[in-house]
């Protein structure tokens, strides 16, 4: 997640996602000529001369596990450990970018899926997936579980992913224990752009594979958030440029297409919104919400942007909005008016609660916790799950590394470093956006599943957006291959146990689909 969510400056995350009107506003960059490009770097390959890296990772542990869970008893190993990236020219270090992987005991890897794990930001480490919805051990999210002073010790998660597939979880340079170890500051700023950071994650993966002898097992990609923008440019990267075919991805509140999310001067921001905003005022939960929803995306996607390109010299279509946008939200209509019928987050989970002197989150706009200044027009308040949910994760996250997979690091687990997310190089030309690659790997391969998830009531990357930009992408044999599902609860929908355990069925059906389809 990020640091303040005042301002989308500074918003999108834990798989998540941070981005800005500064930020978004341009394309994949190309990438810097003065920074050697890890993806140059062969497994195995002898350098031009020695060099020791400063400040290294300790090298990888594996150790042994079982697992008690109601109905069955897991057994496995767990590795954590780091990739080397270097550049193949000179074996100048580059970056070690730190992993964990759990391997079912007793498996043939042949046919055994392994699925690699990324979380978003930029700049979130992996223990948001890890031990938020799919590793052995989870931490719970809701509760008594939502505050810093959360007891941070892991309790075994019934709804692992382990059961049907290994697991690998990476931390892109920058977050959780991963650093990039050249002083180059060309090398830093190309792990910190779009295209330089689908590189390296790409290499990564070929890498893991190649070194832990798994390039014959099915292969899927999980993504959260910015993650779930990166997964289709990697599979895309992985198939046409290292020779790594991907069978099948799931991403979890993704942003697709940034161009959909940013700009006071693009009405599909607030049609694309509109629906979530209609959940969180419904108090929608459970698993299925759009079931209580089809009124407001019939209006969405209709009524609401007509009136909304007429614009706002058209005083008919300023009522028309107003009113029906009023009705829907539950905001004060006077205060819909004020704003013409065209609603942004902060306001909506701000001024729903204030008169309880309380604020929602972004993230879950059902979730709420103190204003700590109510009556400000401007508050910096806390977010209720972006700020609360750091703390425990990230002690979690170092719990597990030294007292169950004993690997050791002396250095602060990145959660969220803001670091990596201000110098973020996102191009200059168009709004990045990974539709295209997604098209691509769909196209390439018939047989490759996508599942697309979001919570009802996540603002920040609402879900009636994917179900717009998935409209756009053609059948290509099954229209079923591409597959939008939406629960109850919001970014981070595996905080919620139905929610949770329902991704995991959907993951299980599309891995053994996609594993099915080797055969």
């Amino acid at each position: 997640m990020a640091c303040s969510v005042r301002s989308f400056a500074v918003l999108v995350v834990t798989g998540f996602m941070w981005f800005g009107l500064a930020g978004a506003s341009g394309a994949a960059p190309s990438t810097p000529p003065a920074a050697p490009h890890p993806s140059a770097a062969e497994p195995g390959q002898a350098p031009h001369k020695s060099t020791t890296p400063p400040n290294p990772l300790p090298p990888a542990v594996v150790t042994q596990h079982t697992l008690a869970l109601p109905g069955r008893t897991l057994h496995f190993s767990a590795k954590a450990g780091a990739i080397h990236l270097s550049n193949a020219r000179d074996g100048a270090p580059l970056a070690d970018v730190s992993f964990v992987a759990f391997q079912l005991d007793g498996a043939d890897p042949a046919t055994r899926p392994v699925t690699f794990a990324i979380n978003g930001g930029p700049g979130a480490g992996s223990a948001w997936l890890d031990l938020g919805a799919m590793g052995p051990w989870r931490i719970p999210m809701t509760g008594a579980g939502r505050v810093p002073s959360a007891n941070p010790i892991p309790i075994p998660n019934a709804d692992t992913w382990l059961d049907f597939t290994d697991l690998v979880f990476i931390d892109p340079p920058g977050t959780g224990y991963s650093r990039i170890l050249s002083k180059d500051g060309a090398v830093k700023k190309d792990f910190y752009s779009v295209k330089g950071d689908i590189d390296a994650l790409s290499v990564v993966i070929r890498k893991w594979l190649t070194e832990n002898h798994r390039l014959g097992s099915p292969k899927f990609i999980v993504g959260e958030s910015y993650g779930g923008f990166r997964a289709p440019k990697i599979a895309y990267r992985l198939e046409d440029q290292e020779g790594i075919g991907i069978s099948g991805l799931v991403l979890i509140s993704p942003v697709l297409d940034f161009a959909w999310f940013q700009g006071a001067n693009n009405p599909l921001v607030y049609a694309t919104r509109l629906p979530s905003l209609t959940a969180a005022a419904r108090n929608l939960k459970g698993l299925d919400p759009r079931k209580h929803l089809a009124d407001v995306e019939a209006y969405a996607a209709g009524p609401y942007i007509e009136d909304l390109l007429r614009g706002e010299r058209d005083p008919q279509a300023l009522a028309r909005i107003s009113a029906k946008v009023a009705s829907f939200t539950g905001l004060d209509p006077a205060l819909v008016r004020k704003l013409g019928g065209r609603i942004d987050p902060e306001t909506f989970v701000r001024e729903r609660n204030r008169s309880k002197g309380r604020v929602g989150s972004l993230y879950d706009a059902l979730t709420t916790g103190y204003d700590s200044n109510p009556y400000a027009a401007h508050s910096d308040y806390a977010d209720p799950i972006l700020d609360v949910l750091k703390a425990p994760f990230a002690s979690a996250m170092a719990y597990v590394t030294e007292k169950k997979l004993h690997w050791f690091v002396d250095a602060r687990y990145e959660i969220l470093n803001e670091e990596v997310n201000r110098e973020w190089n996102w191009g200059k030309r168009q709004p990045p956006e990974a539709m295209s690659d997604l098209r691509h790997v769909l196209a390439m391969d018939p047989k490759l599943h996508v599942l697309v998830v979001h919570g009802a009531t996540d603002v920040v990357t609402p879900y009636f957006a994917s179900q717009l930009l998935i409209d756009q992408v053609p059948p290509m044999g099954d229209p079923n291959r591409l597959k939008l599902v939406v629960y109850g609860g919001g970014h981070m929908v595996y905080a919620l146990d139905p929610s949770r355990a329902a991704l995991r069925g959907e993951a299980e059906k599309l891995i053994d689909a996609g594993v099915a389809a080797r055969q």
